[in-house]
């Protein structure tokens, strides 16, 4: 039994399988990791998904890291939930991704996937609820898991549960696309929490004005009073008590020392070395991206290309290091993506390239050395996301970066609010504005890009992870409303 519990997805350690039998772990890093650790193991528990063979033959196996409790859910109801619904309807939803005059599309096949989702998100409100101690405090995390708050609130009305979304929260435009009874499962599903974290205030405006709900079963209202910070969404369920979900924003940052500290490992070096051979005294362009759609990272090759057609002063003077490693390559619609992207960088090399400058670098493997080598090389930082739910990647390259980096910054991604003062700001769609913006941070003279750059990091590490997770964990653990 534990008095804090986690829920994810994705959990903190991972086993792999060997053609003999044998199981290796392998840790994880990242801000619920980190977070963690400031927790007694004794007190802790950490609940998530076997997502590959050597997980679910780890809990065939009784193999168990101590605070981890693995889920061996049935492999076809976890690929309904994770890929039919997660990844194909909840994330397209909230990103704003449908190709409105085909998607979506809310039938019979859709309504088998949401029933394998729900199944999903009770296996994981049953584990919590056996696992959690009286008044034990209990943080579920992303869209993966929205339904959990709702389903363990009706197990365990005891527990003080926070649910935290990494991603945007829809417009309310977006989510009343979805059917009825659907937008009020998900709405209550949320609101089954104490406290709802989101990275923004933006999105968390998003949620209450959605959460605002009357029909049969029940009401809800949201609260942001005027010069009031204590935003909270009322509501009771029919025939239940009245309760309050508080709305909060932690606005997730990075570890400045731990990430320098990686930045200058041996093999980072040894990927610097090699890429300051490719790139030589050109300046540099970097962005750093699975290629997932909400990335925008076509539109950002668009507005390279238009750099270097509108100012062939920069041709042969600039590089662009583009990373974009595939991302959820078993849905068509990625693959196709990943695939155009390397496709238009193939055809701005053949444009512009000559015998001595290759215009795009563009990596497609998962390679956070080279990343880390690439933010220490870089001149501009673009970051261009239609809509995203943070983008560490533009708090990590000002951090990073060793002569100061000028962030070129879309509006839609979820950093926008916390560094827009020192970046340049564009908006996601305007490819000619982002050509501007990169000619601009291009010239920008040195001493204002190291000034701005050093500002961006300052903002970049002001709510690190540990700290993040922890002021959740002292929020939700603090007095009733």
């Amino acid at each position: 039994m534990a008095s804090v519990l986690v829920a994810s997805n994705r959990g903190p350690v991972s086993y792999a399988l060997a053609a003999d039998g044998t199981l290796s772990a392998r840790r994880g890093g990242g801000g619920l990791v980190s977070g963690l650790s400031a927790v007694s193991s004794e007190d802790s528990v950490w609940v998530c998904a076997a997502l590959g063979d050597g997980d679910r033959e780890a809990v065939r196996r009784g193999v168990a890291e101590p605070g981890v409790r693995m889920l061996d859910i049935d492999p076809g109801v976890y690929a309904d939930a994770y890929n039919g619904i997660a990844n194909s309807v909840l994330w397209f939803l909230h990103h704003h991704l449908w190709n409105v005059p085909r998607e979506p599309v809310f039938d019979a096949e859709f309504r088998r996937r949401w029933e394998s989702y729900r199944s999903y998100n009770r296996a994981f409100a049953e584990e919590l609820a056996a696992q959690a101690d009286d008044g034990a405090a209990v943080l579920v995390q992303d869209y993966h898991l929205a339904l959990v708050p709702g389903m363990l609130r009706d197990l365990r009305p005891d527990l003080r549960i926070g649910h935290f979304t990494h991603t945007p929260w829809a417009s309310s435009d977006y989510t009343r696309m979805l059917p009825g009874d659907i937008r009020e499962e998900l709405v209550w599903g949320m609101l089954g929490a104490d406290e709802l974290g989101f990275h923004t205030f933006e999105w968390a405006s998003s949620f209450m004005t959605c959460a605002d709900v009357d029909s049969p079963t029940g009401i809800a209202q949201s609260y942001w009073p005027a010069g009031n910070p204590r935003r909270h969404v009322d509501h009771m369920k029919t025939g239940g008590p009245r309760r309050s979900t508080e709305i909060k924003v932690f606005a997730l940052g990075v570890d400045g020392d731990d990430l320098r500290a990686l930045a200058h490992t041996p093999e980072v070096d040894d990927r610097l070395a090699a890429l300051r051979a490719e790139v030589g005294d050109r300046k540099t362009i970097v962005r750093v991206d699975r290629t997932e759609l909400s990335k925008n990272i076509v539109r950002g090759l668009l507005a390279y290309r238009e750099l270097l057609q509108e100012h062939p002063e920069w041709r042969g003077r600039v590089v662009h290091l583009a990373s974009a490693y595939p991302s959820r390559q078993d849905l068509e619609v990625y693959r196709a993506y990943t695939a155009s992207v390397a496709e238009l960088a193939e055809e701005i090399n053949a444009e512009f390239g000559t015998d001595d400058w290759q215009p795009v670098l563009l990596s497609v493997r998962d390679d956070f050395p080279r990343s880390l080598a690439a933010y220490r090389l870089a001149d501009v930082a673009l970051i261009n996301p239609v809509r995203d739910g943070m983008n560490l990647v533009a708090k990590e390259i000002p951090v990073v970066s060793e002569t100061g980096c000028a962030l070129v910054l879309s509006t839609g991604a979820g950093a926008y609010a916390e560094l827009r003062e020192d970046a340049l700001t564009v908006n996601p769609y305007d490819v000619s504005e982002t050509a501007r913006a990169l000619h601009k941070a291009l010239t920008m003279p040195a001493a204002e890009r190291a000034d701005r750059s050093k500002r961006l990091a300052a903002a970049a590490t002001a709510l690190p992870p540990q700290r993040w997770f922890l002021e959740q964990l002292e929020a939700l653990r603090g007095p009733v409303s």
